[in-house]
C-alpha cells in the first residue's frame, strides 16, 4: 500500500505552488521539457527573478534542470508528480488541474 505524505510535506508543497510565478513555470512545464530562456519571455519576468523560482522548484524536487549546450533545459520531476487528466498533475498529497 503506498503511503500519503504527511500533512506537513504537503503543507511545504502548497506553499512553493501558491507563489503565481511557480505555479505559472509548472503550468509552462506540463507542456514538456523547455529551455530557462523561453520559459523567460514566456513568463516577461526578470531572469534573476525567474532563476530564483526555478532554485525553489527544484529545491520542492518539483522540477529538474538538465545542461543543453549553453542552455538549461528545465521539466517536471518524473519520481515527484504524476500527470493525470488533461492539464493535471498528482503530487500525492493533492491533484492540481490547469484549465
Amino acid at each position: 500500500m503506498e503511503r500519503m505524505p504527511s500533512a506537513c510535506n504537503c503543507a511545504a508543497l502548497l506553499r512553493v505552488l501558491a507563489d503565481p510565478t511557480r505555479l505559472d513555470v509548472v503550468r509552462r512545464l506540463l507542456d514538456g521539457p523547455t529551455h530557462v530562456g523561453a520559459l523567460n519571455s514566456g513568463l516577461g519576468i526578470n531572469q534573476s527573478l525567474l532563476s530564483h523560482h526555478l532554485r525553489v522548484l527544484r529545491d520542492a524536487g518539483l522540477v529538474e534542470a538538465q545542461r543543453d549546450g549553453k542552455a538549461v533545459l528545465y521539466r517536471l520531476t518524473p519520481a515527484r508528480v504524476t500527470y493525470t487528466a488533461p492539464r493535471g498533475l498528482d503530487f500525492g498529497c493533492c491533484h492540481v488541474t490547469f484549465l
